[in-house]
């Protein structure tokens, strides 16, 4: 009887298990209960699923369509199964009108460890339910069964009926949906492949979406055969609305087409790979297409977007991204899923604005609205522009509370839109080439302002991530290379030109700025750049300046340097102004010709001369683009300031070319005598090595 009770709760997951795998005293005195409950009653080992599935109150409305399902109630009773039962939740997110309990029935009884690729439901014509494994870098694994996930800690409930039946339970979140017809017509269709689905799209449950110009085009160029193909596919289907403007339907060809499925991969929309690019069928020698999903939001609401990203193209079709929104996801078919999308990819037909203004609902509407309440001027300086790149802040991005904070600003907010704009053709693989040897920086319509880019490769699965950063604000593009006929946009996390962290916390993240954030770490001179009391200006040497100086001095050591903590605060407070406001580099120019005196945090004033010098395009390359330069009086050397006007929410950073160091300023005198300083000898290394991928 023990055996038996004990058999019962382990197999259902019942039991509530500690942090290393030891039944926890809950379930101790549980299984008690449980042995005291069966002596009086029955034996937990005689318990059926169905008995199981009542008992749960989160099944009620699960339990309660099988009772009114004949077939159902009847094949609980008398057969071998496995059930995938949503939970209450599940049913009170679920929007469609119907559901069809036997979808969520397989006449096979398989666990967890032995579902495969596919697993075949008991609804009519026997349509297929789509099995997919997630697995975590930590080593868990999700499963999915179409678009619902399995809950694990609640499945895999193994049981047997009264007649000896095996069953299974496996519970998801989310109902399941099959492919079934209009409930207004007689038309009948069971189980249909893609293909038939295109066919047969009128009198099929697809909302009011029509795919009438797709299937033409499919049939004129002869590709049915790729929809009729056996396995498991994803087809992406643009519905009829997507074939406006013209001349849209005359740029699909046969290759358009097989831009438009990837083989040999069911991805449904909760587990889909989002930024994995995945071949298409339009992936050979000569033209290279890949698809990659994009999710906005969050849960199951999110809404879900492909990208076609033609890598190498032709002379039919553009190099470059196109977006579409799926407008009904996670179609089942015989052979695969069908997602039905709002416009045709790989087709490049329309210009920046165009595709800002495209979609009432689309990843860019609050830009565009953004734009179209506080700055319609901006419209018209992009429909001017031949060739342009826009850095599109993301929906998420604009809903950040601080942004309110300078739209009402007109001429902030029109500087801020113009950083954002380049008046050049710009794609990540032209950044990646000319970010190898350099911090790559082009400049924008906002003036006297550029753009900064720096490329980050994952060292576990050297997987690239590029990031922008324009007036102190650093941004990750999170999609990139959208194609237009005038130029690329590329969605970016953050709004550029409107600071949301301190000058700590900005030299804290920034790469380039490592080696200054370490010295004022070690002395805490960084503390006080939290302050929101006071206003910085803070030139801060770029990595590249710090470690061409220590390489100039020969006889100046920098584990020396880190270890006397009075030397590091001395030569960083001189680079530090703190007063009742912050000065830009064309405040600085402005105000004087001559010698400026500014107090900083330290003894002594810092004494300096501006100057600007216009460049040309072919200088923006060079460390002198900024056309800043600062002389400081003790040495007469002019430095270039490499990246002027960082702003932050408590002053400004100045990035320069060189530190305000003296030849005598840095002596061996510091030097390591003790742990501390075998430390900080660790660390310097640490802190070389760091920088020199930021130079």
């Amino acid at each position: 009887m023990i055996t038996a009770a004990f058999r019962w709760v382990g197999v259902g997951g019942a039991v509530d298990r500690g942090p290393i795998g030891t039944t926890t005293t809950t379930a101790t005195a549980f299984l008690v209960l449980l042995m005291v409950a069966t002596v009086a009653s029955r034996t937990p080992i005689s318990m059926t699923l169905e008995e199981h599935i009542s008992d749960d109150p989160d099944l009620s409305q699960f339990y309660d369509l099988i009772e009114r399902n004949p077939i159902a109630s009847a094949a609980l009773k008398l057969r071998a199964l496995t059930i995938f039962a949503p939970t209450n939740q599940a049913f009170q997110r679920y929007l469609g009108n119907k559901t069809v309990v036997l979808y969520h029935i397989s006449t096979v009884a398989t666990p967890l460890e032995q579902l495969g690729p596919m697993i075949t439901s008991d609804y009519d014509g026997n349509p297929p339910i789509y099995v997919t494994r997630r697995r975590h870098l930590n080593g868990t694994e999700d499963i999915y069964v179409n678009n619902a996930k399995i809950i694990r800690q609640r499945s895999n409930v193994q049981l047997t009926n009264q007649h000896g039946k095996k069953q299974v339970l496996h519970i998801i979140d989310d109902v399941l949906t099959p492919l079934t017809v209009n409930p207004s017509t007689s038309f009948e269709l069971y189980n249909p492949d893609a293909f038939q689905f295109i066919q047969h799209a009128e009198n099929l449950d697809i909302n009011q979406h029509r795919i009438r110009s797709f299937r033409q085009k499919i049939v004129m160029v002869r590709k049915e055969d790729i929809y009729k193909a056996v396995g498991g596919h994803t087809f992406l289907i643009p519905v009829e609305e997507g074939f406006k403007p013209p001349p849209r339907p005359d740029m699909i060809d046969r290759k358009v087409i097989d831009g438009h499925v990837i083989p040999n991969h069911v991805i449904f929309t909760a587990p889909a790979p989002l930024d994995d690019p995945l071949e298409t069928l339009a992936f050979e020698d000569n033209l290279k297409v890949t698809v990659t999903f994009f999710k906005q939001g969050e849960g199951k609401n999110a809404k879900v977007y492909v990208r076609s990203n033609t890598v190498i193209g032709d002379s039919r079709h553009a190099s470059g991204a196109v977006l579409a929104e799926i407008v009904k996801a996670n179609i089942p078919v015989r052979n695969g899923v069908v997602h039905l999308i709002h416009r045709p990819l790989m087709v490049v037909d329309t210009t920046v604005l165009q595709f800002l203004e495209e979609k009432e609902d689309g990843p860019l509407f609050k830009f565009y609205e953004l734009i179209a309440d506080y700055a319609p001027d901006f419209f018209k300086t992009m429909a001017n522009l031949q060739q342009m790149t826009l850095f599109a802040p993301s929906n998420d991005a604009l809903s950040h509370p601080i942004v309110h904070n300078f739209i009402r600003n007109r001429d902030k907010l029109r500087e801020i839109l113009n950083l954002h704009l380049v008046r050049d053709s710009i794609t990540t693989d032209k950044i990646r080439k000319n970010n190898q040897n350099q911090i790559y920086q082009i400049p924008t319509g906002a003036d006297k302002k550029f753009l900064y880019f720096n490329v980050i490769t994952n060292r576990y699965d050297h997987n690239q991530t590029i990031t922008v950063e324009g007036g102190g604000v650093n941004a990750t593009i999170i999609l990139s290379d959208i194609a237009a006929t005038n130029g690329y946009l590329h969605i970016i996390d953050r709004v550029l030109g409107i600071p949301y962290m301190t000058v700590q916390e900005k030299i804290e993240t920034d790469p380039m700025l490592n080696l200054t954030y370490q010295f004022g770490r070690l002395n805490q001179f960084n503390e006080q750049l939290n302050k929101t009391t006071k206003r910085f200006t803070y030139f801060i040497p770029r990595n590249k300046a710090w470690m061409q100086w220590f390489q100039e001095h020969q006889g100046a050591n920098l584990n020396s340097f880190l270890t006397d903590i009075y030397q590091t605060r001395s030569v960083l407070e001189r680079h530090l102004v703190v007063a009742d406001r912050v000065f830009t580099m064309t405040d600085l120019k402005s105000m004087s010709n001559d010698s400026l005196i500014l107090p900083t945090v330290g003894p002594h004033n810092l004494q300096i001369r501006v100057k600007e010098e216009d460049r040309t395009e072919d200088d923006y390359s060079s460390s002198l683009q900024s056309g800043f330069f600062i002389q400081w009086k003790e040495t007469g050397k002019w430095i270039p300031v490499f990246r002027p006007d960082v702003e932050c929410t408590n002053g400004i950073i100045h990035v320069i070319d060189s530190p305000l160091v003296r030849d005598h300023d840095i002596t061996t005198s510091g030097t390591s005598r003790n742990s501390y300083g075998t430390i900080v000898l660790t660390l310097a290394n640490t802190i070389l090595l760091a920088a020199m991928a930021f130079l």
